[in-house]
């Protein structure tokens, strides 16, 4: 699709609800406020040229989904294609919803955010933005902020402090920042780092260069299986609708993702040598897991990657990738040296070692004048925070879809701004029910529960939670696809205009 360039005239705009980006939850959320608020107004401010988010910003080597597209699409959207697809393959997908939609005239793009502030005065939020192709000053009111900017930063990745990288005197690039003009055709690659990107990145190096090199800390758990979809491809050879394909599909996929996930607590033992099995399949009955691929935490406490064909594995079991468990002590002139003083030599080292979290786009905000701390917060379901009003942050699952939040979000937000409108309230926040006074306050999510490392880097600057359901981001769908949609909106946890409104009937709506 085209990309429209914004030559809106430089004054205030005022609108009904303001979006956040224009990725992929900011591209679901306008849809679903589009569908079922369709009086209200509403413009999307997103920082790129172009949409996409995460899509548009990765542009390394082999950059695909790790998670299926029939639950990671949006359920309004059948996915048409292999379950694992591709960064073009997405942002295909987006742009059809963006045309189909007519999304694209609401959307203004080159727009970075410098300020948010809510005047109780006047029930809005002002948001200024520096327009970049001429770095005019936009101001923007709203009734309502949608804030869908994601939860890394885009333009600044996490990167350890190694000592002497300066010394090296090849190319170091980390993969966020990777240019596609890069060859890499018979060269010696070393990638630092085991998660995702690094397991995206290494079967499509080892297409080309001479060797590849994996140097990990600790190893990562995979699941390996053929990049297909068996269900949905006999559905289609009989003759069913695609509607009717993607909904039967993602109802199986999240069945099924329920059931690992509740394994993994139960007898992660046995889930892990089922991973095994399935590894051995593409690599051969004889690969070895130790010690290079056998991680020190229990299943599902970090991200379990998808590995079509299992091609990280093969890679190994083909001797194109060797792999070393083991710390980084120093650069040197060629590459780098081990703790246990392995010498590893290299002509381009990528840093796949993560992200930098990033809270509400690292956009100073205040409310009533004063700045808020986000960490002096309570969230309400990973949504809401107290003492913030008129504000909803979409931040999606690490064990299911992301985009499986961004629908159910998609419906209380519509449920909550029409709520308003019946009840002709302009205010609403969180704040904590007289029950909840004495509720310990904690960080926002257990280590033992979900603990990557950016989480843990960034923990303090997360908003906290409380220790009942739904004072916390509990990472859990299958709990929250029954709760969410039947939200009592007059519940005493949701004060409207400064006042609680206390009542009885519950708001139901459908979910992803």
């Amino acid at each position: 699709m085209q990309v429209k360039k914004d030559e809106t005239p430089v004054s205030a705009t005022h609108v009904d609800v303001l979006i956040v980006g224009a990725g992929i939850s900011g591209v679901g959320s306008a849809y679903h406020l589009q569908q079922q608020c369709p009086d209200k107004s509403y413009v999307i401010l997103e920082m790129k040229d172009t949409f996409g988010g995460t899509w548009e910003t990765h542009k390394y080597p082999g950059v695909r989904s790790d998670s299926d597209l029939y639950t990671f699409g949006y359920r309004f959207k059948p996915w048409i294609g292999a379950p694992i697809a591709s960064a073009e393959e997405i942002l295909k997908y987006m742009g059809e919803v963006i045309d189909e939609s007519g999304l694209d005239e609401h959307i203004r793009y080159g727009h970075r955010i410098t300020g948010c502030s809510w005047s109780s005065s006047t029930n809005l939020w002002t948001v200024v933005a520096t327009r970049l192709a001429d770095g005019a000053t936009c101001n923007f009111t709203c009734n309502f902020l949608w804030m869908c900017q994601g939860y890394y930063d885009h333009e600044n990745p996490y990167l350890p402090d190694w000592p002497d990288m300066d010394k090296y005197k090849g190319l170091f690039v980390h993969a966020q920042l990777w240019d596609p003009a890069i060859d890499y055709t018979n060269k010696r690659v070393l990638v630092i780092g085991s998660g995702a990107t690094a397991a995206t990145v290494i079967p499509a190096f080892a297409e080309k260069a001479a060797h590849v090199t994996m140097l990990q800390r600790s190893p990562t758990y995979f699941f390996c299986g053929e990049n297909k979809n068996e269900m949905a491809d006999r559905l289609r050879e009989i003759g069913i609708d695609e509607p009717t394909i993607h909904r039967v599909v993602r109802a199986q996929i999240m069945h099924d993702q329920d059931l690992m996930t509740r394994r993994c607590l139960a007898e992660p033992d046995v889930v892990f040598e089922e991973l095994k099995a399935l590894i051995r399949q593409y690599a051969g009955e004889d690969f070895q897991f130790e010690p290079h691929f056998t991680p020190r935490y229990r299943v599902w406490q970090q991200r379990l990657a998808f590995c079509p064909e299992g091609d990280v594995f093969k890679a190994a079991a083909d001797g194109k990738l060797t792999v070393v468990t083991d710390t980084l002590d120093t650069f040197t002139e060629t590459g780098v040296r081990t703790r246990s003083g392995e010498e590893i030599e290299a002509d381009i080292i990528v840093a796949a070692t993560g992200f930098q979290l990033s809270v509400m786009g690292d956009i100073p905000f205040d409310v009533d004048g004063k700045p808020v701390d986000w960490h002096d917060t309570i969230n309400y379901r990973g949504m809401m925070f107290t003492d913030v009003p008129n504000l909803v942050w979409v931040f999606g699952y690490f064990r299911a879809s992301w985009t499986l939040r961004v629908d159910m979000l998609g419906d209380f937000v519509c449920n909550l701004l029409n709520h308003m409108d019946e009840i002709a309230a302009k205010r609403v926040q969180v704040a904590l029910r007289d029950e909840d006074q004495d509720m310990p306050i904690l960080p926002w999510i257990e280590k033992d529960n979900f603990n990557p490392n950016y989480l843990m880097r960034g923990i303090d600057r997360l908003p906290q939670r409380g220790s009942k359901p739904e004072w916390r981001h509990n990472q859990d769908y299958w709990n929250e696809r029954e709760e969410i949609p039947t939200t009592d909106l007059d519940g005493a946890e949701f004060v409207y205009d400064g006042e609680r409104r206390v009542g009885s009937g519950g708001v139901k709506a459908s979910a992803g």
